[in-house]
């Protein structure tokens, strides 16, 4: 799979549900059905693919929690937030209530795509990311980011 491309905006109804855009899970494998739900970065949350956060888990694994509190606090804040989340037969997930509180999840939110993850955001913070965001800013971040490597093919 290539990876998970675009912004797609839904809403969460009284129940914590909302309904995954059709066009985010034709990028899904066939047949999803379960995914997990954690904290993310930057007050959002960060959905995986079960495959995906097998590779995440992994990866904490190896964190040593004994050797300080930074690595157990990183710990503790991605795998004890997560959850696995199913869709339903209308094709709705359930935001858990304490994730959806941690990101300030309303009714209006927004899912990105980001590769190996899908992050979700409220609307109004998302928006806000990319107001003071001009083409010389992000032209300045992608160079110091992406600039010394090799040139894109096209």
């Amino acid at each position: 799979m290539a990876g998970f491309l675009g912004e797609f905006e839904a809403t969460v109804d009284a129940k914590g549900r909302f309904l995954l855009p059709a066009s985010l899970k034709k990028q899904m494998p066939e047949g999803t059905t379960t995914l997990v739900i954690n904290r993310g970065m930057d007050e959002c949350l960060w959905m995986y693919l079960l495959d995906d956060w097998k590779k995440v888990e992994e990866r904490l694994r190896d964190v040593n929690p004994y050797d300080s509190r930074e690595n157990r606090m990183v710990r503790k804040a991605l795998i004890a937030g997560a959850v696995y989340v199913e869709l339903d037969s209308a094709g709705r997930l359930n935001l858990p209530k304490t994730l959806a509180t941690y990101a300030k999840l309303d009714k209006e939110i927004v899912l990105a795509g980001d590769i190996d993850k899908i992050e979700i955001w409220d609307k109004d913070t998302y928006n806000k990311l990319f107001e003071s965001l001009t083409p010389d800013t992000l032209s300045s971040m992608a160079s110091s980011i992406l600039g010394s490597g090799p040139k894109p093919q096209a």
